[in-house]
């Protein structure tokens, strides 16, 4: 006999309230309906009452919980509950399921040392879309629940402590974090542009991906391929006092591309230039003080998603991007076919 058989006992239908139901319930409705009426693990209410009586069930078979054991939809919720962070709100359960969902518009944040270290746990399921993706509110972010229908309370207890041991070792497991409105400059390099031999394509595609996050241009301005005129515009921009700068073309390995060049000359501090994404590879991203100048490939005109797509959110939620970073992009981040 396993464990949820020991469990088990008839009685009365209307001394089953508060007890759990082992197993699906069916109705019979002759050329109306036939199918489950109640769910197994459904927790029997007053109002159930008459529904059990119609399909004929003066006594039913009802799990009652030994101590240190918890039915699915408790396991679920005390989950969801210990990894819940900021901006998040918890869903009621579903069929021994909870979700944890995002109250706002943000870039989500997981903890994936922490969800391995809880997926190893027999019988347990924490289920997550990837940290810094893009969320809006609303959105679900992570489901938890248990495989049994009744699991040994232990399991759960587990979970519980290594949350608390990874957020006193200063993570956070799982949070929303907003975006906060950035008011950016963008420099668009290029002869052809500058003396209006073709229309400037940049400036659009940037606009709307920064709108898409809360923040705005401020300001655009055109510049040849020329260092000297690269650097002044950069310091123009940070005059202005911009959170964020944005220097759009000549970022190839051409000896008349001068963007990268002149992002070095103005005295930032290159965290790279380069990534290991394609889309994408040839971006910059540095730092003048501390505000980030991003210099742009061609493809951010034309590809849907690119490392500028990756990294922007970030910056737009308040983080530094650092050397690591960018070295992870290569993992997942072959977009190009």
């Amino acid at each position: 006999m396993n464990k949820h058989e020991s469990m088990l006992r008839e009685v009365k239908v209307e001394d089953a309230i508060g007890m759990i139901l082992p197993h699906d319930l069916t109705q019979i409705l002759p050329g109306e309906f036939k199918g489950r009426l109640f769910r197994k693990g459904h927790q029997v209410t007053e109002a159930d009452i008459p529904a059990l009586l119609s399909i004929g069930k003066e006594h039913i078979y009802v799990m009652e919980l030994q101590p240190g054991y918890l039915h699915e939809d408790e396991a679920a919720q005390r989950m969801a509950k210990a990894i819940a962070g900021d901006h998040l709100t918890l869903s009621e359960p579903h069929e021994g399921k909870v979700n944890v969902k995002s109250a706002i518009h943000g870039l989500v944040k997981i903890d994936k040392a922490f969800v391995d270290s809880v997926n190893a746990i027999d019988e347990v399921v924490l289920s997550t879309i990837r940290s810094n993706t893009v969320v809006q509110a609303g959105a679900s972010l992570v489901g938890t629940r248990v495989i049994p229908l009744i699991v040994d309370e232990a399991k759960v207890v587990e979970v519980e402590r290594l949350a608390a041991a990874r957020r006193e070792m200063g993570f956070t497991l799982l949070e929303v974090k907003p975006f906060r409105k950035l008011r950016v400059g963008v420099i668009t390099t290029g002869s052809e542009v500058f003396k209006g031999r073709i229309k400037d394509k940049f400036g659009p595609v940037v606009k709307e991906k920064l709108a898409q996050l809360g923040s705005e241009v401020v300001d655009q301005r055109f510049a040849l391929d020329d260092s000297e005129a690269i650097v002044g515009e950069i310091r123009a921009m940070l005059a202005l006092g911009v959170d964020l700068v944005l220097v759009t073309g000549g970022m190839s390995v051409d000896p008349d591309d001068r963007t990268p060049g002149a992002i070095r000359q103005a005295g930032a501090r290159v965290v790279s230039y380069g990534t290991p994404m394609l889309p994408g590879s040839m971006l910059m991203i540095a730092y003048l003080g501390d505000v980030p100048i991003m210099g742009l490939p061609g493809c951010v005109m034309h590809d849907p998603y690119t490392s500028f797509d990756v990294l922007l959110p970030r910056i737009c939620a308040g983080e530094t991007i650092v050397r690591s970073d960018i070295t992870e992009m290569g993992y997942g981040g072959f977009y190009q076919c």
